[in-house]
Formats: structure tokens, C-alpha cells, sequence
């Protein structure tokens, strides 16, 4: 029987349906119960799946395909290993007071979150009802985490406990905006809301002392994730060689920049506000007639001021590491605020394909987001933006030192060789200039997420390399055809998905590393099969070259 790409959109349909958990009366159900009936349920879809065959699709209808498998791995791998739900705390954190620069919120978090950022003021009724919904479901999940939270990994459980201690603090700076008397009833949907979330803070203290156990996957399962759900073509020790690789050259290239611009002035910080303030705007200015001038890529409506909507306001020292990288050019985050046009890209300009048309889950999509904002940086380097400015070059490989060494962390802890304190404290010692201080809280944080979810804490670095190598065949395959701006918009027409799939959509061709990648995973170890996908068209090709 032939399959067509509408059995596999009826398929998605119906898939991202069954996904989020069963609700009852409002509050999402975790229970051993739900949980085991929901794995169970798992295997129809996949096999549903495993009855298309999508091999004479044409390439971007096969990478769907191939979207879609690494969801359901995506679920398969958290019911078989990660168990968010019995293993990690901070699951449980439903209150957000910033806005993501993800397509979905980083990390794994219960169904329902209350974006408490998305709210414009003075609130409305409507928001007001989905507030007082949200604020109410708190009290019964924290009661069901007590039960359902059976893990024995102490680092998530410490960390986690302060993750949802935080979730208290957003609320009370929330609730104390709400001063209008009419509000009285939100007011005490909060009180609830902290209440709850205090005793449920002190019972996970309490629990601690018998928390002994490791909270890294090992590196079996970690190498199954990302093969069968990031789509992968490394292994855990692979992506250690290519991490260690890049803090090495990191902190070369910072050396030998350093020495380059020996006898320019000493970068010093921006400092008050009102510099940073025309820093700020005029570095958005710039860099977008920059990447104007310079034909990068395609401007689009909205692109700059997406960008200003994001400048934050200046902070005096002690900063944390990207507010101190700021506040020494402002135009150098910027260039990582490549996130903002995703979004508004994804937003006003959705893609054709409904299973790319929003965020894909299990964070599928970091190795594009994050990977590219990462590389984003470097290559706004290579293309001479901070020529007039040397000292900010600088700033570009501390940028990259730190992701390789926080990485590297993320790593150490999944195979059970780090403590969260220990990873933290390599990420700080390998940072230049002393920026990412052990006395402030990011450096934790990163890691708490990266233990959270594997193989997020090398993506930044893991992308960055694929695009590198994607942009270098795209060169070789169009020859003079090729131009940076050709590749970028074709680069952002694919989608927010793994790097592996733009790759084949983009140049035609399958790699010998990405075939294992993209055949059909076995349950608990990696598949390095060959399937016979069907290459189709070849995007662009004006010469025949092996890959």
C-alpha cells in the first residue's frame, strides 16, 4: 500500500494531540498510572509510522518524516530513561516571568505553564481568567508531585528545589503589581499559588538528606538521544574531542588577538546607563546596516525592531557573564539575538509544512537555534563587523571558551564522571577574565539545564560545527553560483529543524556519517543501518562531487 506526505500530516495531527499528558479537572496527570498508559499508547503511533513508507517522497516531505520519527523517540526516551516526572523537581516549575528566546521554553516542564510575560497591562478579563487557570492548577500538581517524585538523583533534587523556590519569587514580584482593589481575587490565587509552592519547597528540602543517587542518563543513553532525537552524527565522545577542540581554540585565538591589539586602548565597560542606553540602540543600528550593506541575508520587516524590543536596561557590577560581554560592546549580543528573527520569522512567515510550522518538541530544534546564534557570532567576526572596534573581537572567543567549557560540563555530568558543582566550577575556571563567577548564579543554572536536558549544553557548539561544514559543501557544490546570502535565505527558508535534515534538504545528499542518523531507530541502542531513502532532486547542483 502507498504512502503519501498527507497520511504522514494525518499522522502528525494526531500525534501532537495524544502527546501532552491527560488532564483531570485542570491539572495535567504525571501519575504512574497516566504515565505507563500513556508509554504503552506510544507504540501504536510509532508503528502507524513504521507503516509509511516515505522513500519516493521528494527530500523536504522525507525530512518531515524524519521530524516526526524523532518526537516520538523524543517521548519513547522519556518514558525508558529520563522520567522528568518522578526524577526532576523543577518539572514541576509552571510560572514563567520572561519570555524564551526559544521556539518552545528550554528544558522539560509539565503541561500548562503561566507565561506571566506575555500579559499586557492593564490586564484584561480574558487574561485575567487564564491567570486565575493557571495560578489554580499549582496547589494540586505540587500535592501529585509529592507523589509521583520517587528519583534519587541529588543533583537534580537540590538544584531543582531552588528552581521552584524562584517560581515564588516571580509570582510575589507579579502579585505586587496587582494594586487595583478589582484584582483582589488574583491577589489571592497568588497567596495559594506561593503558599503551595513554599510547603512543596520545604518537603523537597526535607526529602534531600536521602537523595544519593547520580542524575546523569550515562553515556549509553546518551548517545541513543543523540542519534535517535537530536539526529546527531556524534557520540558522547565525539562531542568531547569537538568540545575540547574548540576551548583550545578559543582561548588561542583569544591569546593571539590579545596580542594583536596589545597597543589598542584597554576595553573598559559602559559605564551608567545613559551611555549604554545610545550604545545599545546605536549597535542594533549598525549591525543591521551591516548585514544590509554587506548582502548577508535578506532585511525583513520587523528584523531591527525585534532586536530593540530586547535591549535590556543597564545593570552596574557585579554582572553575570553575558550582562558583563554586553555591557563592553552591546553590538556583540546582538549578533546571538539571531533568535528574534526566528521567532518573528516563525510567526509571520510560517512554513508551508505543517509538522514545521511550530516549535518541534523535546527542544529537536536546538542544534538550529541555538547552534546557529552561536556561529552567528563568529562569522559576524569573519566578516569584518568588529574590524573597527579590535577589543571586541576579543569578546568573540571568550563567548566561545565559555560554551565549550560549559559543554564540556554538560558531558562530565551525563556519564556520571561531575557533580553539578563540579562541571560549574570547570565552566568558571575555564571562562576568561573571570566573568563567570562561581558567586553568581548562572553558572549553576546552565548546568541544572543541561543535566535537565542532555545534549542541550553542547548544541551551541555541536550546530555551529554542522553549519560550518554545511556552508562549506554548499560553496563546493553551487561554485560560483554560491553567495552568503543565497545560502542564508535558503538556510532560514528550512526551518527551525536539526541541522542533519537542513543539510540534506539544502545540498540533495545524504552523508555517510548522517545515514546511520536517519534510519529507523531500535528501542535502547543506536541503529548505523543504511536505509535506501530516496535522494531526489539535487538542490542547486551545478557539478557532480562526492559529499
Amino acid at each position: 500500500m502507498s504512502s503519501t506526505p498527507d497520511d504522514l500530516f494525518e499522522l502528525f495531527e494526531d500525534w501532537r494531540k495524544f502527546q501532552p499528558p491527560i488532564h483531570v479537572d485542570g491539572v495535567p496527570d504525571y501519575g504512574p498510572s497516566a504515565m505507563a498508559a500513556q508509554h504503552r499508547e506510544l507504540s501504536a503511533y510509532q508503528r502507524r509510522l513504521g507503516a509509511i513508507d516515505p522513500s519516493r517522497w521528494p527530500i523536504p516531505q522525507q525530512v518531515d518524516y524524519q521530524i516526526v520519527r524523532a518526537e516520538m523517540n523524543g517521548l519513547e526516551f522519556d518514558h525508558r530513561v529520563l522520567r522528568p516526572w518522578a526524577n526532576d523537581p523543577a518539572f514541576y516549575v509552571t510560572v514563567f516571568a520572561s519570555e524564551s528566546d526559544q521556539p518552545a521554553r528550554e528544558g522539560h516542564y509539565a503541561a500548562g505553564g503561566l507565561e506571566l510575560w506575555k500579559y499586557a497591562w492593564p490586564l484584561d478579563p480574558a487574561s485575567v481568567g487564564e491567570i486565575r487557570f493557571g495560578l489554580g492548577a499549582i496547589p494540586p500538581l505540587l500535592d501529585q508531585a509529592r507523589r509521583n517524585l520517587v528519583g534519587t538523583g541529588r543533583d537534580l533534587w537540590i538544584h531543582g528545589a531552588r528552581r521552584v523556590r524562584a517560581q515564588g519569587a516571580d509570582l510575589e514580584r507579579f502579585g505586587a503589581r496587582l494594586t487595583d482593589p478589582a484584582l483582589a481575587d488574583v491577589r489571592a490565587d497568588i497567596g495559594r499559588a506561593r503558599a503551595a509552592i513554599e510547603s512543596f519547597a520545604g518537603w523537597l528540602d526535607a526529602e534531600a538528606s536521602s537523595k544519593r543517587g547520580p542524575s546523569g542518563v550515562g553515556v549509553d543513553n546518551y548517545d541513543w538521544y543523540l542519534r535517535n532525537v537530536q539526529l546527531l552524527p556524534y557520540t558522547w565522545q565525539d562531542e568531547l574531542v569537538l568540545m575540547q577542540r574548540e576551548l583550545a581554540r578559543a582561548l588561542s585565538s583569544l591569546a593571539w588577538e590579545e596580542s594583536r591589539n596589545a597597543g589598542e586602548p584597554p576595553a573598559a565597560p559602559i559605564a551608567n546607563a545613559d551611555e549604554y542606553a545610545v550604545r545599545a540602540q546605536a549597535g542594533v543600528t549598525d549591525y543591521m546596516a551591516f548585514l544590509q550593506d554587506h548582502h548577508v541575508l535578506t532585511i525583513r520587516d520587523g528584523m531591527g525592531a525585534a532586536l530593540r524590543a530586547r535591549v535590556g536596561p543597564y545593570s552596574p557590577p557585579p554582572r553575570e557573564f553575558f550582562g558583563e560581554v554586553d555591557h563592553h560592546d552591546p553590538q556583540v549580543m546582538r549578533t546571538h539575538g539571531y533568535h528574534w528573527f526566528d521567532k518573528a520569522r516563525m510567526a509571520n512567515q510560517p512554513h508551508m509544512s505543517p509538522v514545521r510550522r511550530g516549535p518541534l518538541l523535546y527542544n529537536i530544534f536546538i542544534t538550529r537555534t541555538e547552534g546557529h546564534a552561536t556561529g552567528w557570532e563568529e562569522m559576524m567576526l569573519h566578516a569584518g563587523m568588529f574590524d573597527v572596534r579590535p577589543r571586541s573581537r576579543e569578546l568573540i572567543y571568550i563567548l566561545l571558551a565559555q560554551r565549550a567549557a560549559r559543554a564540556q560540563g554538560d558531558l562530565r555530568m551525563h556519564a556520571r564522571q561531575a557533580t553539578l558543582e563540579e562541571a560549574a566550577t570547570f565552566t568558571s575556571e575555564n571562562t576568561p577574565r573571570g566573568w563567570l563567577s562561581l558567586a553568581g548564579r548562572l553558572v549553576r543554572a546552565e548546568q541544572h539545564l543541561y543535566l535537565r536536558q542532555p545534549a542541550y549544553g553542547t548544541s551551541y557548539l555541536s550546530g555551529k560545527i554542522q553549519i560550518e561544514r554545511l556552508l562549506a559543501d554548499r560553496r563546493r557544490q553551487l561554485g560560483s553560483a554560491f553567495t552568503l546570502k543565497r545560502f542564508m535565505d535558503e538556510f532560514d527558508a528550512a526551518g527551525l529543524i536539526p541541522i542533519s535534515l537542513i543539510r540534506w534538504e539544502l545540498t540533495g545528499e545524504l552523508a555517510d556519517d548522517l545515514r546511520g542518523v536517519l534510519a529507523p531507530a531500535t528501542a535502547g541502542k543506536s541503529n548505523p543501518g543504511r536505509p535506501t531513502w530516496h535522494r531526489g532532486p539535487r538542490p542547486g547542483r551545478t557539478e557532480k562531487r562526492p559529499l
